[in-house]
């Protein structure tokens, strides 16, 4: 019974953290700051703190039906966890290389005249985009790989726990945009852009290799 227990918190523990990490990295917060304050530049501030709580409350539910319905989706259209964690892991890479050498993935567009931007660009593709779903997806077929019920309930927990987590860090970080961006400054947030960037990269490259593994001992 000790053992059982020990397995779960080992499980719970490894979805959550490596859950956390993936999404915390592949939405990269601070690079939402100059997109938010430009689509909300003509609103009050009563009027950011809807949408921004609005586009947090969409992602949130676009993540979580990407986490349980990954797995049908794929079989549906007869995809191998293999080739989507391969997929998973060029898309998350391409998006880290443009992060790391180019400017951050921000899309400078003018928010005048739009007063509903918190499904479309904020939650989608803004915080989560096709990397983030790809990422979620990658992890549902991990947890599909479980044997037992009990350890794929609890991954699901621990990942939807992270997946909670990370949005309500972006929540925070968007009804923080002004004040973090007058603390650190434009040059400090692309900084750590490129930081996240170099991180997607290395997590891509995880995700390939895992695919590949995949497709190796399914041959």
């Amino acid at each position: 019974m000790k053992v059982f227990e020990n397995t779960l918190v080992n499980i719970f523990i490894s979805f959550f953290v490596g859950g956390l990490v993936s999404m915390l990295t592949i939405t990269n917060p601070l690079s939402k700051i100059p997109l938010f304050l430009s689509l909300t530049a003509d609103m009050d501030d009563a009027a950011r703190r809807r949408q921004a709580r609005k586009a947090c409350i969409y992602a949130l539910i676009i993540l979580t039906v990407s986490l349980f319905g990954g797995v049908f989706i794929l079989e549906g259209f007869g995809i191998s966890y293999g080739a989507l964690r391969i997929a998973g892991g060029i898309t998350i890479s391409i998006i880290g290389y443009r992060m790391l050498f180019q400017s951050p993935d921000v899309q400078r567009t003018g928010g005048q005249g739009r007063q509903e931007i918190a499904f479309f660009p904020l939650a989608l593709p803004g915080i989560s985009g096709p990397g983030a779903i790809a990422v979620v997806i990658g992890i549902s077929t991990e947890v599909a790989e479980l044997r037992s019920f009990a350890h794929q309930a609890i991954a699901y927990s621990a990942t939807v726990f992270g997946i909670c987590l990370t949005v309500l860090v972006v929540w925070i970080t968007l009804r923080s945009a002004q004040f973090v961006t007058r603390l650190m400054g434009q040059d400090s947030i692309d900084a750590m852009s490129r930081l996240m960037g170099f991180l997607l990269v290395c997590i891509g490259v995880q995700f390939i290799g895992s695919g590949v593994r995949t497709f190796i001992a399914g041959a």
